[in-house]
Parts: C-alpha cells; sequence; structure tokens
C-alpha cells in the first residue's frame, strides 16, 4: 500500500484521471460518489446505488482498514511489519495472496517484479525521496537478501523466509488488490456499474449507460511531484483495469544520468534514463498493477514483446528517446483510445 504521500510518489504508481465528459445521467439514476485520502493516496469510488450509500460507504471503510492492517508498512502492527521483523505473527488469506501472487507474477518476469526489494529501496533513499548514489559493495552486500526465490509459501499457504534477512514491500501490488476487493464487494451486492480507484489504479464494472463507458486518462509526465497533472491520452473502458507505473516524480540526477525510483531487484540499481511510465490494462487490477511495475524495470522493448506475449494484457508506453517524448503501444491498444 501507498501509506503516505512520500510513498506515492516513490514507487512511481501515477494518477489515473476520471475524466467526467460527455455525462448526461438520468435525475433517477444518479451516482453515487465517495472520495478522500486513505493509506497515504488519494482514492475515489463512484457507483450507481441499488442500496443505501451509507451501508454500501462501510463495506468500503472496512476493506481499506483491512488492507491496512494486512499490507502497511508504516503500521507497526500490521502483518508485513511483524514479518519482516521476523516476529510471530498471524498471517490473513489476504497476506498470503498478495505474496502468492507476486511469486508468480516474478517467476512470469524472470524477477523484474520482486517484493524482497524493500531494502534496496531503502538503501537509494527512495523511501524518503532523497535519493542518492551507493557503491557496488553496499549494493552487492544488499543484494542477498534480495531475490522472490527467498520466499517459499508452503503448502498450507504460509510465507516462509529461506533468509531472515528478507523484508517485503507489497506497494507494487496492493493498490491494486484493494482495487479488486471492493469490486468484489460491489459484484457481491449485484452493483454492476462503478468505478473504483485507489491511488490511480482503476477498475471498471459495466458502462454507465449504453452508450458511455468510463473515460481514463494516462497523465502526461510530470517535470516534479507537485507539478499539476495534464492528460496524455484518454481511454474508453469498460469491465477491466488499468494501472500506471511511473518514473518522473521521484528520482534525482548524477553525472548527466537521471536515476528513478525504479529499482531493478535483480542488480539492486535503480533504473536510469529511457522508460518513463507504463499504463497496462488487465481484466484484474491486482495483476495491472504488478506488471506495471515489472514493465518499467523491463524496459521498453523487451516491456512489449512481453506484453505480445501475454494474451489479455495491453500496454500503453511513454518514453524518453534522445531527448524527446515518444509513446508506444501494444497491438491490441488502440482500440482502447478514446478520440471523441
Amino acid at each position: 500500500m501507498k501509506m503516505n504521500r512520500n510513498l506515492v510518489a516513490s514507487i512511481g504508481l501515477v494518477f489515473a484521471l476520471i475524466v467526467f465528459t460527455r455525462c448526461s445521467f438520468q435525475k433517477d439514476a444518479e451516482p453515487v460518489k465517495m472520495t478522500g485520502f486513505i493509506q497515504g493516496t488519494t482514492f475515489s469510488v463512484i457507483w450507481y446505488p441499488d442500496q443505501p450509500a451509507s451501508a454500501v460507504q462501510k463495506g468500503i471503510d472496512s476493506i481499506f482498514l483491512l488492507v491496512n492492517q494486512t499490507a502497511s508498512l508504516y503500521d507497526s502492527s500490521s502483518i508485513i511489519s511483524r514479518f519482516n521483523r521476523n516476529e510471530p505473527c498471524e498471517q490473513n488469506i489476504h497476506f498470503q495472496q498478495l505474496v502468492t501472487q507476486s511469486q508468480r507474477i516474478s517467476e512470469q518476469t524472470q524477477g523484474a517484479f520482486d517484493i524482497t526489494v524493500a531494502p534496496l529501496i531503502r538503501l537509494w533513499g527512495f523511501y524518503r525521496k532523497e535519493g542518492t548514489m551507493v557503491s557496488d559493495s553496499l549494493i552487492s552486500e544488499w543484494l542477498m537478501n534480495i531475490g522472490y526465490s527467498r520466499l517459499q509459501i508452503a503448502p498450507d499457504g504460509l510465507v516462509v523466509k529461506l533468509n531472515p534477512g528478507v523484508e517485503i514491500d507489497l506497494n507494487g501490488i496492493a493498490q491494486g488488490y484493494t482495487v479488486d476487493l471492493i469490486a468484489g464487494y460491489f459484484d457481491s451486492l449485484g452493483i454492476d456499474r462503478y468505478l473504483v480507484e485507489v491511488g490511480g489504479e482503476v477498475r471498471c464494472g459495466n458502462k454507465k449507460s449504453a452508450e458511455e463507458p468510463w473515460i481514463i486518462g494516462i497523465e502526461k509526465p510530470a517535470p516534479s511531484d507537485t507539478a499539476p497533472q495534464v492528460v496524455q491520452v484518454k481511454i474508453a473502458v469498460e469491465n477491466r483495469s488499468v494501472a500506471t507505473s511511473g518514473n518522473y516524480r521521484n528520482y534525482f540526477r548524477e553525472n548527466g544520468h537521471t536515476y528513478s525510483h525504479t529499482i531493478d531487484p535483480r542488480t539492486g540499481i535503480p533504473m536510469k534514463d529511457g522508460l518513463i511510465s507504463v499504463t497496462v490494462l488487465s481484466t484484474n487490477c491486482t495483476e495491472a498493477d504488478a506488471y506495471a511495475t515489472a514493465l518499467m524495470v523491463m524496459g521498453l522493448e523487451p516491456g512489449l514483446l512481453f506484453i505480445e506475449e501475454h494474451p489479455g494484457l495491453e500496454a500503453f508506453f511513454i518514453a524518453s528517446e534522445g531527448g524527446k517524448i515518444v509513446t508506444r503501444q501494444s497491438s491490441g491498444f488502440p482500440p482502447f483510445l478514446d478520440t471523441l
């Protein structure tokens, strides 16, 4: 989870702007909108109610609390905090599912996505947004505790460390997981027209109306964390998840290179120059969230190849080539572009 504003930027999850254009809601079908600041980031949940909104809101609040108690690095009593300190703790099903899904995606991406990267993020100063260079010898020392193969899922689902020095960070997947939990909650209530957005990770249900899909904006790269958000392109989606990972709101420059907060877990070194952001479309937000992070590590061309080889995934890339901003997209992405 992104539990404070600094962490939102440090893991590079870009705000996906919800654009309310071409809307013509009927008076008897007004949507309910719930917004706020939770777990260190913003959220926006919109749905067309079939029951009292107050009851639905309580359910959503309980989901936020549950994930916070499970995956917050800023709650010393959370499951992940106690796990990282090697303290006895009862692992709930959500902690086990988050780690299990992370391990699966780590294998698929050959380690480009890896939740054991936490010590490296801290080492390079990105949790504090005070990035600084690190010596090769120190990186090598810390790499002894990095690698998804140093975690094991027991037959009963228990997550086990194979090295006591391993620490995990679920920030690259937990927001998407939260979005999916809320979407599943709506589904259980029979609510099929909704949009759930947490920290820029989005999942949409059915169209708002027969003619109106949900319109999501992909942010144009910003020069700083405080710069206003500008939309690069808009996409029209329904029954789809959208997640974006970006490098341009937490980085530092050294010797003419830009070092981003996105760290390659396999080398221990931040990504520099090149790819700026990736937006992934998938059927569920948990996967979209994690794959977006993995693609940032892979880079533009390998990332495009990975997407083309995995049906059900589409992606939109923004990169810097020769000092110019360029965009690329997977072959199945164009139909989602909103051109009106």
